[in-house]
């Protein structure tokens, strides 16, 4: 669907949701495979003893249910997306195919360990918990320059990186702000915060921290820096006290369950949510306007 037909999906879908009382995804997360070539240590994810890759036919159904369901944009990930293969195909082969159903667009979460030039994807977000030593922290030897060298040779337009802030990274998250900001490879930085899964509670900040992480990143926001994070959604992420709009984005995680938001919610986490699109998708719902520029910016293909 062209720009216009994309734009005009919007309003329809908010007064649907908001004025009618709809509970419909705009977006889904589907998650491929725990297959991963990493072991990081904020992680709960990753399967190295026996890692699942979905089929074809399989995620081609789940596509189908999402968007039956409402939904317009997905996010394919894992594990690592790369790794992912069904026969001959790989997450390529997905985007396509997506897209072909109706799908906007198309995004990979990548830590970029493996070379991804030729990737389709509309989007690819990059897993970037600091600059060298910080980034290494938590993904291991070798990682950060592997990432530098992947990300230098994609030629992927729209390459964002993704951080996650806990404990081990926390002091890095001026300087990988202004390192985004010099690449000449990355568009923006979104800035989440580790959420305390279980087994990982221990990489969680503590709420004073995070609120002044919180005020850092606004500051730098002030500043012009290119932060996907709209200074309305961050707001709410301080004190964690907003009215929760997740089913925004369903998830369907690699074991086939399918869930109308984050698994946060049964986990009984949200309090100590870290996800900041979850404050991004209560302004939205309030229609801040940063946020809805924000969110354009971020899903309208170019």
């Amino acid at each position: 669907m062209n720009k216009l037909g994309q734009l005009a999906y919007m309003p329809l879908w908010w007064f649907e949701t908001a004025v009618l009382g709809r509970r419909k995804p705009l977006q889904s997360v589907v998650f491929i495979s725990d297959r991963c070539n990493l072991s990081c240590r904020h992680c709960s994810v990753y399967n190295h003893q026996a890692p699942v890759d979905k089929s074809t036919e399989q995620i081609r159904e789940e596509l189908e249910f999402c968007l039956s369901q409402g939904s317009r944009f997905v996010d394919f990930e894992g594990g690592e997306p790369f790794l992912w293969r069904d026969g001959g195909r790989t997450v390529n082969d997905l985007c396509r195919m997506a897209r072909s159903m109706g799908f906007y667009s198309c995004t990979i979460t990548t830590n970029a360990q493996l070379p991804f030039d030729g990737s389709v994807a509309d989007s690819i977000w990059v897993s970037l918990d600091g600059v060298g030593e910080s980034h290494e922290r938590i993904r291991g030897k070798g990682t950060f320059a592997r990432l530098e060298k992947n990300i230098a040779g994609c030629g992927c337009r729209n390459l964002s990186a993704n951080m996650a802030v806990n404990v081990l990274n926390a002091d890095a998250v001026a300087e990988t702000i202004e390192y985004v900001a010099a690449s000449p490879y990355f568009r923006m930085i979104s800035l989440n915060f580790h959420t305390p899964f279980p087994g990982t509670e221990h990489m969680a900040l503590d709420p004073d921290r995070k609120r002044e992480i919180i005020d850092l990143i606004l500051g730098y926001k002030k500043r012009g820096y290119p932060i996907m994070n709209s200074r309305s959604g961050l707001r709410k992420m301080r004190d964690n006290r907003f009215r929760r709009r997740c089913w925004m984005t369903n998830f369907i995680y690699t074991d086939g369950t399918r869930s109308p938001q984050c698994m946060g919610e049964s986990l009984g986490i949200c309090d100590s949510c870290g996800f900041c699109m979850a404050g991004e998708e209560s302004a939205i719902m309030e229609l801040r306007p940063d946020t809805i520029f924000s969110g354009l910016k971020l899903r309208i293909k170019e």
